[in-house]
Order: structure tokens, then C-alpha cells, then sequence
């Protein structure tokens, strides 16, 4: 095991201390969202707890509303009451406006949306305080609000319209809504973009926070050259980029990232290609662009599940996206070859904080009149972050 004593690291850089943190025992505040699950939770294999969720389900009726995300365990989808992606969610939770608890079983993105489009008697909770999502973490308030000021010294800002993807945090969004930018999905990007371009009159767009998405809608799907397209890096003096070549883009991409899809790479597709004659590689757009333009479909987590829904039996699949989702389509689908694209594992390990003992946990405490890991947003940033909503909700 590598002792803090063995870490290579920069000079003036102090080491972080090397702990196991037992999810739902304990706290650590330097972590994603830190974690706070108070009391005994038994392991997720305890037989009891099938029951003690469904008996706490039933307890609640129809006061509370479960949503679960397509990137959930088993374990998790089996109590949902809906399964879909964040989009999907976001409106199945503001289409049930006499449920007094929203239970998301996603991330924490997701859930502050939801607290954005539901009403005020609704409260919606996160099971696990410590699902976030590393790709929305890549786009804080404050780098973005730096970012608009590198706009604005390069004369571009007021030509510019902001387009952010519905994985990015509240204040993400309201700062979108600010500026009369609107949010998109995997499944409507391309309508965003035609909407910034077209109705807003916008000459550039700074895309946020996932580069991928950006790239490829933008490349394979308006258009545009990947000249076009010019990467900001927040961690960079003026983001990396050149007045002149801020002047020059359409499409100013935040580097961001999603830690799933960006794992997987070009080798892969060739390799699977080998192994399975006939193969049907299909991923999606948060992978980089050489994977996307060497696969044969790409689409959204519900496109893929509809084109191997549709596929005829004995069809191969390669797929390209999270494990779980993956996993599930080859158990539904055993007249179809489903595999993952890669060798190699590659889970969210964020979404997959959200396990049965949290999740029994929440509903055992609902039940008991003890609302926890309630998820709210500021009403200034929710007020801004609805108006982007709103216009991505209005889109074509």
C-alpha cells in the first residue's frame, strides 16, 4: 500500500492524509458533498432490508415520489417508482405536484433541479449527500463568473450566449438564466444550439461544462469544423486561449469532462470490433470525439436503451456508456449480445453512493416523520436557474 511518505509530490504541495471513509459511517468534510448518514446501516447483502424498504414504501404511499436513474444499482431502480435520465427525472418530478417528498436516487445536480421545477410544499432528498458528480464539480460559480469577465476584455461577451448542460450545478444554471443562455440535455443539444444560434442571434456560445457533448454537437451535428471550436481551461491565465482565437471561435468549450465517458478510447472500439464480427458500437456523446466518429450510433442513455430495445434478436451490441445501465440491458435483453465497450470496469462512483441502506435510511426516516438530506436551493440562484429551465423545456 502507498504511504503518504511515497507520494511524489510538487514542491510546496502538502500531502492528503490516506483514509477509508465507510460510506454511510461517518463524515469527512473534504470530500464531494461530505457524507452524514446517522446510525446502524446494515450492508447492503442484509436480506432485511429488501423488506424494511418496502415496508417503509408502503408506509409513505403516495406522500412521497422515488425517481431513480438509469445509472443506478439494481438494488436501488427495484424501489423506483420511475427510472429515466436527469432530464427525464427533472420533469417526472415537477409532474407530481401532490407527492410531499421527491426521494431522487441520482446526483446531486439532478436533485437541485428538481428542487428548482417542484413547488414549495415539495422537499426533495438526496439519500446520500456525497452523490455528486465530478463533471459538474469542473464548473464552479466563480471560474465561470472569471471566464465571462476573459469574454468581456476580448470583446466578445455581448456576442456570446450561454448553454450549459443539465449536468452542472444550480449556480451553473442560474448564471445561464442570467445571461439568457438556456440548459440542454444529451437528447436536445443540437435544439439549444439552433436556438442560441437562431433565436438569440448569438455569434459564439460558451458551452458548459462537458467539452465532449459540445464538440460533437457541434462538429457532427450543426455543422461546424473543429477549427470552429476552442477549448477554455479555467485553470489557465485567461483560460488558455487568445483574444484573437476567442474572437475567431463559435464555440467556446469549458474544459470539463465526464469521468465515465471519458474513459473510454479509441483502442477499445477496434478491439471489440475484433472480437465480435458484426459488433453495432454504440456510445455516447459525453465520449471523446474520435470515439464518437468511430462508433456506429451515438445518442442519449434513453436513445441507447430504445435502439437496443428495437434491435432485432441476435444482434451484437458494444456499449458505451455507464456499467450499470449496461449490465441491466444485457440481463433484459438475453436474445441480444450486450457488452460493455471497455475491458475494463467503469461505474459512477458518485451515483453509486446511493445503495439500499441509504436509500432504506431515507424512507425508514420519512416514515417517521424526520425529513433528511433535504436538498434546497438559494432563491435568487433557483429564480435564474428556472428561467433557463423554462427555455429549455420551451425548446422544439
Amino acid at each position: 500500500m502507498t504511504s503518504v511518505e511515497d507520494l511524489d509530490l510538487p514542491a510546496g504541495v502538502s500531502p492528503t492524509p490516506l483514509a477509508l471513509l465507510l460510506l454511510g459511517r461517518g463524515s469527512d468534510p473534504d470530500s464531494e458533498r461530505g457524507v452524514d448518514c446517522p446510525g446502524g446501516l446494515p450492508d447492503a447483502s442484509d436480506p432485511s432490508l429488501v423488506e424494511r424498504a418496502r415496508a417503509a414504501r408502503a408506509a409513505l404511499g403516495d406522500r412521497a415520489f422515488v425517481l431513480g436513474h438509469h445509472y443506478q444499482r439494481a438494488e436501488v431502480i427495484e424501489f423506483a417508482d420511475v427510472t429515466g435520465d436527469s432530464f427525464k427525472l427533472a420533469q417526472q418530478a415537477a409532474a407530481r405536484p401532490d407527492a410531499e417528498f421527491i426521494v431522487f436516487c441520482g446526483v446531486h445536480f439532478m436533485a437541485e433541479s428538481a428542487d428548482i421545477l417542484t413547488s414549495d410544499r415539495q422537499q426533495v432528498v438526496l439519500p446520500d449527500l456525497a452523490a455528486g458528480c465530478s463533471m459538474a464539480d469542473m464548473a464552479t460559480f466563480d471560474q465561470v463568473e472569471d471566464a465571462w469577465d476573459v469574454l468581456a476584455d476580448a470583446g466578445v461577451a455581448d456576442v456570446t450566449v450561454p448553454v450549459t448542460y443539465m449536468n452542472s450545478s444550480a449556480a451553473i444554471k442560474g448564471f445561464t438564466g442570467r445571461h439568457g443562455g438556456t440548459v440542454c440535455t444529451s437528447s436536445n443539444a443540437r435544439r439549444a444550439l439552433e436556438w442560441a444560434y437562431g433565436d438569440r442571434g448569438a455569434e459564439k456560445v460558451l458551452f458548459l461544462p462537458d467539452q465532449h457533448l459540445g464538440r460533437n454537437t457541434a462538429v457532427l451535428e450543426m455543422g461546424m469544423s473543429l477549427a470552429d471550436c476552442v477549448l477554455f481551461d479555467p485553470h489557465k491565465p485567461g483560460g488558455g486561449v487568445t483574444p484573437e482565437a476567442l474572437r475567431k471561435a463559435r464555440m467556446i468549450l469549458w474544459r470539463g469532462h465526464c469521468s465515465v465517458h471519458g474513459r473510454f478510447r479509441l483502442d477499445a472500439v477496434a478491439d471489440v470490433r475484433a472480437r465480435i464480427p458484426g459488433v453495432q458500437v454504440i456510445v455516447h456523446p459525453e465520449c471523446r470525439h474520435e470515439v464518437v466518429t468511430a462508433a456506429d450510433q451515438v445518442g442519449s442513455t434513453e436513445y441507447i436503451i430504445r435502439a437496443v430495445e428495437a434491435a432485432p434478436p441476435g444482434t451484437a451490441f458494444a456499449v458505451g456508456t455507464e456499467l450499470n445501465l449496461v449490465q441491466r440491458l444485457a440481463k433484459r435483453h438475453p436474445d441480444k449480445q450486450v457488452v460493455f465497450l471497455e475491458k475494463t470496469v467503469c461505474y459512477c462512483s458518485t451515483m453509486n453512493r446511493i445503495d439500499l441502506p441509504h436509500l432504506v435510511m431515507t424512507l425508514e426516516s420519512l416514515a417517521a416523520g424526520q425529513v433528511v438530506n433535504r436538498i434546497t436551493v438559494e432563491p435568487e440562484t433557483a429564480r435564474y436557474a428556472r428561467a433557463a429551465l423554462d427555455q429549455m423545456l420551451a425548446l422544439p
